[in-house]
């Protein structure tokens, strides 16, 4: 079966990023014919090469279109409209494939897979990763109230057209579900059409976070004797940067072995920096490979998954999240969605209100006062990672779905 992937973000285990499609596509090229149409984006930032760019058996289109968390909307937009035109050109030229599989985000590059589909006859499955246009508009950077209408009638038509819908949380599939009930009788759909594909993590490479690992870090970062809180992602304007840094400035004085580190780039760097240039409690540190970073998340005694208390953000799918648990690091959440019902559920985190800086604090200096607390946390967390968020158990589910969404072409 040949499969075609529109995706503009592809990333490998050498990118300070999460690679969840390097693990799937590697899966589903053992028994698959694999066209990937992305960007070249990510390939330049590599920050090792230990992995070959493109896994085995896939091939690849890349579009030299340029990409970054610190863009303004307008050249977002460029960008988002550069690679949908190159994805529909190259789209139409390749051999025909059974199924497209779409990827959003952004929204326009699940509408690029939507056209060449329509368009040469096809299925095709429709990954949401982030609910789009809502997110977006959630930030103020939609804010034509018929532009918002015109995008939300582009993500239903993209539901309607898809052979099958793929999220990747329980409260994304939620979303999606009443959002086809909301329609007339004629073009309704339920649950059936809809799946839930955890973003998961790679287990194999947690496995990596070993005990020389980490004491290694330790060494070369002279965190012995320190207790570590761990931010390790994006420092866009949806992970809510400014809260943590003042929590962390609320415990510098009464926790002198304690040290938050910032992990990774984005929008708020500046903050960041600012912030460690004034607080010796606060460290910069500076992006790292996927494969690398088990052991910093395994260094960590907690984990912060942060965003901004919108309802929009609320069904989030954070790889931060599902890394962290993978190594026995517990985690606190600030989505009031179906994380906090997860960690809560499974005894492996806690929830904190986002935007409270000072209950954020609090919860820090209690659970730093009960060691034994947290290591069962972290202890319980792995358990659900091994059970739950493994990718190649749920590359085993995307590739069933692709298939059966291709044989449906065929009946």
């Amino acid at each position: 079966m040949h499969i075609a992937v529109f995706s503009q973000h592809h990333t490998n285990p050498d990118c300070p990023a999460t690679s969840r499609h390097y693990a799937l596509l590697a899966h589903l090229a053992r028994t698959h014919r694999i066209t990937l149409i992305t960007t070249n984006t990510w390939e330049r930032l590599r920050i090792t090469h230990r992995y070959p760019w493109i896994p085995e058996g896939v091939e690849v289109r890349n579009a030299a279109v340029s990409y970054e968390n610190k863009m303004g909307v307008g050249r977002r937009l460029l960008s988002f409209g550069r690679y949908a035109a190159y994805a529909i050109r190259e789209g139409l030229c390749i051999d025909k494939p059974d199924v497209i599989w779409g990827i959003s985000t952004p929204l326009t590059a699940a509408w690029a897979a939507a056209q060449v589909a329509r368009l040469r006859g096809v299925p095709w499955v429709f990954e949401v990763q982030d609910l789009w246009p809502a997110f977006p508009i959630a930030m103020g950077a939609v804010p034509s109230k018929w532009a918002q209408r015109r995008l939300h009638q582009m993500e239903y038509g993209l539901y309607r057209s898809a052979q099958h819908i793929v999220t990747l949380s329980p409260d994304m599939s939620s979303t999606v579900t009443e959002t086809g009930l909301a329609k007339g009788r004629r073009w309704r759909f339920g649950e059936e059409k809809v799946t839930t594909i955890l973003n998961g993590t790679d287990l194999e490479l947690a496995a990596l976070a070993t005990d020389e690992a980490v004491a290694a870090l330790r060494q070369e970062y002279d965190l012995q004797n320190r207790r570590v809180i761990l931010y390790a992602g994006t420092f866009g304007r949806a992970n809510d940067i400014p809260t943590l840094l003042a929590a962390a400035e609320q415990l510098a004085d009464d926790h002198p072995t304690l040290v938050w580190l910032f992990m990774g780039h984005g929008y708020d760097e500046p903050l960041v920096q600012a912030a460690a240039a004034r607080c010796a409690a606060i460290r910069l540190v500076p992006p790292q490979a996927r494969h690398a970073v088990f052991a910093w998340f395994r260094l960590a005694d907690l984990s912060v998954v942060s965003f901004l208390g919108l309802p929009a953000l609320d069904a989030n799918s954070p790889a931060k999240l599902y890394d962290s648990l993978a190594v026995g690091t517990p985690v606190i959440v600030t989505n009031p969605g179906w994380t906090k019902e997860l960690v809560e559920a499974h005894n492996c985190g806690w929830y904190v209100p986002a935007s409270n800086a000072s209950a954020l604090a609090d919860r820090v200096a209690e659970l730093l006062a009960e060691p034994a607390t947290v290591l069962a946390a972290g202890q319980a967390g792995q358990q659900v990672a091994q059970q739950y968020f493994d990718r190649q158990q749920l590359a085993a589910t995307m590739q069933k779905i692709l298939e059966q969404s291709a044989k449906h072409n065929d009946l």
